[in-house]
């Protein structure tokens, strides 16, 4: 049985940020008097300014450092800064880059690691793993742990873009595809299926699939996806890999971004894009992704991402050697370009 861990503190509410040694105090009681280092960029110090300094003000000593390209090399300079500098708090705000950096850096570095979300556009605030860029554009998974402490501001997340919400809703949709992969993966590996890890990865689908609220910045929505999004995290710590949350939907999105770097489309939209595909591949439950989609009007018609008929193709045909170490649909499905190139039309039709 794979061992994990479980945050300490994870919390959604309204002006978080102010009281985070307060909320913290019945693990930490001390928290405010250790040494802290907040990971951002610079975009989001300008933007979230008063934020930034409301957040640094829990803390009687604290630096602030920038992220500058999310990379491997990177992520380890800032280990060994957080080492050498006797840091015993890590607080990652921001997106993606910046909590995977924080995150990866906090684990190698064994400190306290804070999670304070900017953004809900994928799992990765809680997933145990970290993508850092390692050559040119290429990026890799690292395995970590999951943060501490997760706070998540609805007032902070109510004023990101709305597609990075939709990003985290299309995410989510993906888990669809991803549990049925992970069958087939267990049915010729032999390795088994945590159920408890499934159940939770369902539950996070079913959150966005059945949720009553369509309202993207109502305050209602923000909860049910942020706590989807976690639900998303956990299941991949509980299963001790991925797999929760990532099949072929995710082999296509890494496909794309390796084979095509210049198409430039969120992560949980590429994903969603995989899933309208990988279900067909299934024969599963084509009207109910759709519909989903549909209410949440997410933009996944390849057309609009300037995803080509071609592009289309050549990355799904491609997507298998992503992950050749992956089990899924991919393994037996018809992928002429005959197949794909009906798929890619339906899509254009049914998404214009």
């Amino acid at each position: 049985m794979n061992r994990f861990r479980l945050p300490d503190h994870l919390l959604v509410d309204e002006d978080i940020f102010s009281r985070i040694c307060g909320l913290m105090k019945d693990r930490e009681p001390d928290l405010e008097k250790k040494k802290a280092l907040l990971v951002t960029d610079g975009n989001l110090q300008k933007l979230y300014g008063s934020t930034v300094s409301e957040i640094c003000g829990n803390f009687g000593m604290y630096e602030i450092y920038l992220v500058e390209n999310g990379s491997f090399e990177q992520a380890v300079a800032l280990a060994k800064h957080i080492v050498m500098n006797d840091i015993e708090v890590v607080i990652g705000f921001g997106g993606g880059s910046v909590l995977d950096m924080a995150k990866y850096a906090s684990f190698v570095s064994k400190a306290l690691y804070i999670c304070l979300p900017t953004t809900l556009s994928n799992d990765s605030l809680v997933s145990p793993v970290a993508v850092l860029g390692t050559d040119g554009t290429k990026r890799k998974t690292f395995k970590c742990t999951i943060p501490d402490a997760i706070l998540v501001d609805v007032g902070v997340i109510m004023s990101a873009p709305e597609i990075q919400l939709l990003a985290g809703i299309g995410d989510t949709i993906s888990k669809y595809t991803a549990l049925k992969d992970w069958k087939i993966d267990a049915a010729v590996t032999g390795k088994p299926i945590d159920d408890f890890a499934y159940m939770i990865s369902k539950m996070a689908f079913n959150a966005i699939c059945f949720n009553e609220e369509k309202s993207l910045k109502s305050k209602s929505f923000i909860k049910i996806l942020a706590q989807a999004l976690v639900m998303g995290g956990l299941a991949m710590e509980i299963a001790g890999n991925s797999r929760p949350s990532s099949g072929s939907e995710h082999l296509f999105c890494h496909s794309l971004e390796e084979n095509f770097p210049e198409i430039r489309i969120p992560h949980g939209i590429s994903v969603a894009m995989g899933t309208v595909v990988s279900t067909s591949l299934h024969n599963a439950n084509i009207a109910k992704i759709k519909r989903i989609l549909h209410q949440y009007n997410l933009p996944v018609r390849p057309g609009q991402w300037k995803i080509t008929e071609e592009i289309f193709i050549e990355t799904w045909q491609k997507a298998r050697a992503s992950r050749a170490d992956r089990h899924s649909i991919l393994d037996t499905a018809d992928l002429s370009s005959g197949n794909l190139s009906r798929l890619y039309r339906e899509m254009e039709e049914e998404f214009k």
